[in-house]
């Protein structure tokens, strides 16, 4: 069933646009000859599902397959959700607008403990069913004894999954939601899983049966073939299933990064690429580092390949280079020198995300920015050494300081820096010593006659991750208070400093489900049914601890919740209680960093069947290097470190060594030159009438970016390209009047500019005509004079065609039709419409609603830019002062902008 979105995705809804599936490089494959059905499900706002790198790469690769199809879907707004459920509409596919229940699977990015309540709005607005059990219609293993086999039903449902690194990580909280799970990368398991699917449909398989088969592919963990013990570990409930699931490693491929390039402005409105997966520097805090291994590097005539064919096919200005530690990727300087010498005349610009201080140096500097010099992000993540060397970040007091004076040599004026607070063996003198480190780095960064250094600190609180040194470890939230005041009251000395707490509540809370067992599922499914929901969003923070917690007390965990507020669901609390047993006079700082036995380490913990490939014997290990401040090195350019993971399963770490740092070719400098002027009038229609103005200015200059015209710069620190829209058109109405001016460096034949223009246009952006005009001729913005309207408008009453032909008779009789307005600075002016109506029209009308008519009316009236308008909205207020009738505007057509001489 196609869903009718017209009536849904209208404009009086936030940024319709979202919803179209009509982006550039999307994927539109036949549904009828394909066997698979995909839905990659973001359970996020469009703007930050459409931008994640997985779900770009992973779409293009399940499209790339043969009798494959993948669309996509993503967590709508309040106002689009109310509107499906009032309407009994469900939740459909933004390609091929389907309800989400037709499709045969649908994969769900988790990477977030808290997001699984997205998840299940997502679920109930497709009408699905939230847990395996109800979508298969029988009972479960544990239902059924924990070891019994499960009801042979089939389901009209899709099979619902996920993946992502709180999925690999411990999936167990949410594993009643899910049939499956794919764990690590998706790269080569997502088409091995479509492959199963079709050959079981095509057999007319089960949907047990199907499931049976999807476990035995490595990295698919099917909970219902697996039971929970009463302390809490997972074991198989048959025999035909492995006892441990291994986590999927693949080798990156940057060529499938280039997809997808919304209409909308984005939270990575970019292009981005993969240069390096995985990390091996042993942050003994950091889950991605331990979950990605090894250690793979992308080659670097691939990364540069990749850019610059990206670049062209999107339109982007601006790149960025991915990794979870970009400055160990040997090539960076090389690969990022090369691209900006190749783009040099085209105004782009390099961003790479949090980077490692330590390898921060000029040859990184030279490559970021371009006139645009973005933000620079380091985490020390610890101020003193002692507390860096615990957690293993690697990283002096010197490389700090060089990471950042060298920075601030290279023009940088703000710096972000993150660090952490509640780290194992943390003191306030380690707390204190973050405000120590930032005021030491202000100092040493003086002089030149420049301002002091400033800083955006964001101090988060340490939640402990499953599969890294430290799961074993938290702290109570009355801690984290304490020592967020102490250091408030620290950095009120400092300036030039802004700084940003996390809400203890919430790591609680991501503390509490991330290290969770089954029995936590039905806290967040009553958390979802008690409105908790967006729960990363800042604004949404007292709504989601309120939901969380009454879920918490109403599935009788709010003991074991208050062990996770206290601190006490760690092995450092056990032992502490061991040692004042033992000897009552030891203080308990001491006890926590006393040697942990082995016995309290080896306790089963709920993602044990989780073979991410790192030992568990080296993470008990690795905490008791902590402990002491022992430092492992990074095994990719040191010793091999015995962690595990190299070996067959897994792979070893491909660390490419650089190649020759290009001779820097010179900074973009903006072509001024106006040798050619040209004015372009186009329409806006169908879908495109609900795209916003500034996504239109967007959507302009990446056009002339893909159509590689010569489009002359405005000069200055922020160089734009000459592109000059007439005006605004309002968001919802449809045009085939608009006019923009572009100004070219070196002329281009009228006919070959349209043709560039009209071959990278969505086909809802008509180009009509274009013309030369003098360079020294005013822009169309300064000559507009008068524009010419069709409105659809809807008397909300019974009426007549010669009535409304009287009323346009009345309204063009009369010389005044007073209207107040309300100025900028907020005062009442009484204006004379009739003054700013020069034609009015009755084109047609016809029936409406059962008791209604509708009309059509041209009318033609002032559009000048020092403010004398007529907007649609008062020509409904002309007929209603005439008619005493109330009138609804449907619909507004713009049919042309009118320029003075």
């Amino acid at each position: 069933m196609v869903v009718a979105v017209e009536r849904l995705i209208t404009s009086d809804i936030l940024k319709p646009a979202r919803y179209l599936g009509n982006e550039l490089l999307a994927v539109h494959k036949p549904w009828d000859t394909t066997a698979i059905h995909w839905v990659l499900t973001y359970p996020e706002v469009y703007e930050v599902g459409a931008s994640n790198l997985g779900h770009i790469i992973l779409y293009n690769i399940l499209n790339a397959q043969p009798r494959q199809l993948c669309d996509r879907a993503y967590l709508p707004g309040k106002d689009l959700a109310a509107k499906l459920r009032e309407t009994n509409t469900p939740l459909f596919a933004v390609e091929s607008k389907r309800s989400l229940t037709e499709f045969d699977i649908l994969g769900f990015s988790l990477s977030y403990e808290l997001g699984a309540t997205n998840i299940l709005e997502m679920l109930d607005l497709a009408r699905i069913p939230l847990t395996w059990r109800e979508r298969q219609g029988g009972r479960g293993a544990e239902e059924q004894g924990g070891r019994g086999e499960l009801t042979d039903t089939q389901s009209c449902f899709p099979l619902i999954f996920a993946g992502g690194q709180t999925a690999t990580s411990n999936p167990e909280p949410y594993a009643d939601f899910f049939d499956f799970f794919a764990l690590g990368d998706g790269e080569e398991l997502l088409p091995e899983i479509g492959l199963v699917l079709e050959e079981g449909k095509q057999a007319g398989l089960s949907r047990e049966d199907i499931l049976l088969d999807l476990a035995q592919i490595p990295g698919v963990y099917v909970p219902q073939f697996y039971y929970m013990a009463e302390d809490g570990s997972v074991h198989p409930c048959r025999p035909d299933v492995p006892k441990r699931i291994l986590r999927r490693v693949a080798t990156p491929i940057p060529a499938y990064s280039i997809g997808l390039v919304p209409y909308v402005e984005t939270v990575h409105d970019r292009l981005s690429i993969e240069i390096r997966r995985g990390c091996t520097r042993g942050c003994r805090f950091c889950q991605p580092g331990m979950l990605t291994r090894p250690a793979r590097d992308v080659e670097p005539d691939k990364v540069v390949e990749a850019i610059e064919q990206g670049m062209r096919a999107t339109g982007y200005n601006e790149f960025s280079l991915l990794s979870l530690s970009c400055s160990d990727y040997l090539s960076l300087p090389a690969v990022g020198m090369e691209i900006k010498n190749r783009l040099k005349n085209e105004n782009i610009s390099l961003t790479l995300p949090s980077q490692r201080v330590d390898r921060f140096d000029e040859n990184i500097a030279s490559i970021l920015g371009g006139t645009r010099q973005g933000g620079l992000t380091f985490a020390p993540e610890a101020g003193t050494q002692r507390m860096r060397d615990i957690v293993n970040k690697g990283l002096t007091n010197e490389e700090l300081l060089r990471g950042v004076k060298t920075a601030w040599e290279q023009g940088w004026d703000k710096i972000k820096l993150y660090f952490m607070i509640g780290l194992p063996g943390e003191t306030d003198a380690d707390v204190v010593g973050i405000a120590e480190t930032v005021s030491w780095l202000q100092r040493e960064c003086r002089g030149n006659g420049r301002k002091p250094l400033n800083f955006n600190l964001t101090i988060s609180n340490f939640t402990p991750k499953p599969h890294t040194p430290f799961q074993w470890h938290s702290v109570s939230t009355v801690e984290f208070k304490r020592k967020q005041n102490l250091l408030r009251q620290e950095f009120r000395r400092i300036k030039a400093v802004k700084v940003n707490f996390t809400d203890v509540r919430i790591s609680a809370m991501e503390d509490f489900v991330g290290r969770g067992d089954r029995n936590l599922s039905k806290v967040v499914r009553l958390a979802w049914e008690l409105g908790a929901g967006m729960d990363s969003w800042y604004e949404n923070l007292d709504r989601a601890f309120s939901a969380w917690g009454s879920a918490i007390a109403q599935a009788g965990l709010d003991w074991k919740y208050r062990q996770v507020e206290n601190g006490e669901w760690n092995l450092f609390h056990a032992e502490a209680q061991k040692g004042r047993e033992a000897e009552d006079q030891r203080s308990r700082e001491a006890e926590d960093n006393t040697p942990l036995s082995t016995h309290s380490l080896d306790m089963p913990l709920p993602w044990d069947h989780i073979d991410t490939g790192i030992d568990k014997k080296w993470l008990q290990e690795d905490l008791q290097r902590a402990l002491e401040a022992a430092i492992v090195p990074d095994c990719s350019f040191e010793g091999c470190s015995h962690c595990g993971v190299c070996g067959i399963d897994f792979g070893h770490n491909i660390v490419i060594e650089s190649p020759a740092i290009p001779k820097f070719a010179g900074e973009f400098v903006p072509n001024t030159t106006k040798a050619q002027r040209l004015r372009v009038w186009f329409g806006k229609q169908g879908n495109m009438a609900l795209m916003s103005h500034l996504d239109l200015i967007r959507l302009f200059d990446r056009v002339v970016r893909r159509a590689g015209l010569p489009i002359a710069f405005t000069g200055g620190f922020h160089p734009m390209p000459r592109i000059s829209l007439a005006t605004a058109l309002a968001l919802g109405a449809t045009s085939s009047g608009e006019i923009a001016d572009f100004e070219l460096t070196v002329p281009v034949e009228v006919n070959t500019f349209r043709e560039k223009l009209t071959r990278e246009m969505p086909t809802d952006i008509p180009i009509y005509n274009v013309e030369q005009i003098d360079l020294k001729a005013s822009a169309a913005t300064q000559l507009l004079e008068t524009a010419e309207y069709l409105i659809t408008v809807a008397a909300l009453a019974e009426t007549t065609p010669i009535q409304w032909q009287n009323w346009i008779d009345t309204i063009k009789a009369k010389e005044e039709l007073w209207y107040e307005q309300i100025t900028k600075s907020g005062k009442s002016q009484l204006i004379n419409l009739r003054d700013r109506l020069f034609e009015l029209e009755l084109v047609e009308t016809h029936n409406h609603k059962a008791e209604s008519m509708s009309s059509v009316i041209r009318y033609l009236g002032s559009y000048r830019q020092d403010g004398l308008l007529l907007r649609p909205e008062q020509i409904l207020f002309m007929l209603e002062t005439v008619a005493n009738v109330e009138f609804q505007l449907l619909h507004i057509h713009r049919n042309r902008l009118i320029l003075g001489v």
